[in-house]
């Protein structure tokens, strides 16, 4: 599986396993259509084994520890199970450790699917999978969403109460020493204990990463997404399989200086692997399914640069993944670039459906601005990406995006 990709569930019980050359903390957490556990209850994990349908499975330090839930048992308020790992080891993140989580039937073992998460570093915990219904039926879907500051974050950001250190007495008395306070009470689970306070000035904790979006679709109306946000491309519960066109657009950060980018997309087979790719030099690849407008040297002007025009109901079915891209082939950085943006339009009605806003720049000749995934179900997900390349041309974008699908 790649990152956004899912796949209907065909046993009932199934266990998620996360392997990796060190040792792993596996936990999970069972979340309402909020994104939030009910209470503390629905985390769980190995110093709480079990919950409704749910239920933490030790590998015993031989084998990896996996997370079983039983769909049949899980109760009606409860739309997902998230999967997260952590390395044991305090304070290790995941540069260098490449786990794979793998789907297996509970009862027979059978492995039903598998994932490795790419372009993992400074990440100290990461929610791996999710188990979450669609449509009365069960379904598993890669997500990858590292967090850096350790497991305390995904359980903050999912609702979970992580107990607060006592503060240190401001000063003890001249005369008479105190009586010791009575001692907090412990989480659960010892990696969700915060540090002790460094001395002041304590420096402010890392932010969390940004939570794994809940998906959304086309239903309310245009969709405006952040970087690795997700957009479901469904109307009134129907894939969108029409023509659409991706407009990308710039413009000059500097007035009066021409800004030369080259917009391409890249095609992918369901390992990864390149299929094509269509930008100013080859207008049109996949036997027409997808076609480029020609290239623009200068980036003024109102409106789309350049436009890539997709006809998702032509997309030969060996092509699951496409990514977007944007160079400079005569070398001038991001930095020089202005509004900088990509958009989703419908070719039929020019009613524009998801857009997004480069916000950052980086000092680099490429940048990877969204990506389409085919889903198992025959839908479309397109998801803003905003990951800047060192490269001037599409081909150097090759490998870089097949990492990042």
């Amino acid at each position: 599986m790649t990152p956004g990709s899912n796949l209907p569930l065909t046993s009932v019980r199934v266990a998620v396993d996360v392997a990796a050359p060190v040792r792993l903390d596996v936990s999970g957490l069972l979340l309402t259509a909020d994104g939030k556990v009910r209470s503390d209850d629905d985390f769980i994990f190995y110093n709480q084994p079990s919950g409704p349908g749910v239920t933490y499975r030790s590998g015993g330090g031989s084998a990896p520890d996996a997370v079983v839930v039983d769909t049949a048992a899980v109760p009606a308020g409860i739309e997902k199970i998230v999967v997260t790992a952590s390395p044991d080891g305090a304070g290790q993140t995941f540069q260098g450790v490449e786990p794979t989580a793998t789907v297996r039937d509970a009862d027979n073992g059978t492995v039903l699917a598998s994932f490795t998460p790419p372009r993992l570093g400074a990440e100290t915990a990461l929610v791996v999978m999710e188990v979450y219904r669609r449509g009365g039926a069960w379904k598993v879907r890669a997500v990858g969403q590292g967090y850096a500051n350790g497991l305390a974050g995904i359980a903050t950001d999912f609702g979970v109460t992580v107990d607060e250190a006592p503060a240190a007495p401001a000063a003890p008395p001249a005369v008479t020493a105190p009586a010791p306070p009575p001692p907090a009470a412990a989480p659960a689970d010892p990696r969700l204990a915060p540090p002790a306070p460094a001395a002041p000035p304590a420096a402010p904790p890392a932010p969390p990463a940004p939570a794994a979006p809940g998906r959304i679709n086309l239903d309310k109306g245009r969709v405006s997404l952040r970087k690795n946000e997700t957009v479901s491309l469904v109307k009134a519960g129907r894939p969108l399989l029409s023509q659409v066109k991706m407009g990308l657009g710039w413009e000059p950060a500097f007035r009066g200086k021409d800004i030369d980018l080259d917009a391409s997309v890249i095609a992918y087979g369901p390992r990864r692997n390149h299929l094509d790719s269509c930008y100013f030099g080859k207008l049109s690849i996949l036997n027409g399914a997808i076609k480029h407008s020609g290239d623009n040297l200068t980036g003024e002007g109102e409106g789309d640069d350049e436009v890539i025009v997709v006809d998702l109901g032509r997309i030969p079915a060996e092509a699951t993944g496409l990514v977007f891209t944007v160079n400079s082939f005569t070398g001038q950085k991001f930095t020089e670039v202005a509004k900088a943006y990509c958009r989703l339009v419908d070719a039929a009605t020019d009613e524009e459906l998801v857009r997004f806003d480069l916000t950052g720049a980086e000092p680099q000749t490429g940048v990877m601005m969204a990506k389409l995934i085919k889903q198992f179900s025959g839908e479309w997900e397109m998801t803003a990406m905003g990951d800047f390349v060192k490269s001037r041309t599409v081909r150097g974008m090759v490998k870089p995006a097949a990492q990042a699908l």
